[in-house]
């Protein structure tokens, strides 16, 4: 008797873990959407406003919000650039990257200090 009943809840068991494992596959592979090609990406940036009169940005394909960056990367702390020409050459930085290829779009330390972002 048990096991008529034990056969039902395993197939439902199983289904709902299918369920759940393809929206969970499915929302990691969406979650960064990158541009199919680099070639055909309409990317652009918006430098926005952010905490303690300090500035970040944002980057779009075409229309899309593709990366928010309110705080400067790959430092520590959530403080903002200080002014809006810092977060445009990281903008712009990011951008090249993306066209470039590759994996999702980040940029170093060293490369801001190249940049005149922050002291080197």
């Amino acid at each position: 008797m048990f096991s008529s009943i034990r056969k039902p809840k395993r197939k439902l068991m199983r289904f709902l873990f299918f369920i759940f494992s393809f929206l969970f596959v499915f929302n990691c592979v969406h979650a960064q959407q990158f541009p199919a090609s680099v070639k055909d990406a309409k990317l652009g940036y918006k430098i926005i406003s952010v905490e303690n009169n300090t500035w970040g940005y944002d980057i779009y394909n075409g229309t899309r919000l593709f990366v928010h960056q309110p705080t400067i990367p790959a430092m520590p702390g959530n403080k903002g650039f200080k002014s809006k020409q810092f977060a445009e050459k990281v903008a712009k930085k990011v951008i090249e990257k993306i066209k470039k290829g590759g994996g999702p779009p980040t940029i170093t330390i060293d490369e801001m200090k190249q940049l005149g972002v922050i002291a080197k």
